[in-house]
């Protein structure tokens, strides 16, 4: 199958938009499924950032259910370094920011292996970019760095972030 092939069928599988608030506890729901508990951001953070920063949220919306099947969500701000501080305060977003700190790309199980995190990711930049974002930022464990990678981004070291007791990758991408 080619790119253009996945892609098509992707398209057709799923919408791609902006997350509406009714969403926000599903998306919250997904968020506990997706990551370890010391790793999720809380229902409250979730609906916090679903409700004061929508337009940062790119779901994708399996059309035959019309649940969410997953997404990517993220805070603007004009600092080049991630810190912690933006997983749970949404007061850090600055609409005029040039750089997105990516802070959760979840995909519930069931739709894994099939692509789906890729083109949200790459919708997510295409998107970004036209509003004139510069760069994406985001943290990883190890083990997702390969997978980052592949999607265009590039590994800065250790981050600066002990979010859930782990230790993390910071990873960036030029738009």
């Amino acid at each position: 199958m080619t790119q253009y092939d996945l892609n098509t069928q992707l398209e057709e599988r799923f919408a791609f938009r902006t997350i509406l608030p009714e969403e926000d506890e599903q998306a919250a729901k997904i968020e506990q499924i997706c990551f370890p508990p010391n790793e999720a951001c809380t229902e409250k953070m979730m609906c916090e950032r679903t409700h004061q920063v929508p337009d940062l949220f790119l779901v994708a919306i399996d059309r035959e259910t019309g649940k969410i099947a997953g997404f990517l969500n993220g805070s603007a701000t004009k600092e080049s370094k991630f810190r912690d501080e933006f997983f749970a305060d949404t007061k850090l977003h600055d609409p005029d920011g040039e750089n997105i700190m990516l802070l959760g790309l979840d995909v519930l199980p069931e739709y894994r292996g099939q692509g789906l995190a890729k083109e949200i990711v790459f919708r997510y930049m295409q998107r970004e970019a036209a509003r004139g974002r510069k760069k994406l930022i985001l943290t990883c464990l190890d083990s997702k760095v390969g997978m980052y990678q592949k999607m265009g981004f590039q590994d800065e070291g250790i981050a600066n972030s002990s979010w859930g007791g782990e230790q993390w990758h910071e990873m960036s991408c030029i738009l």
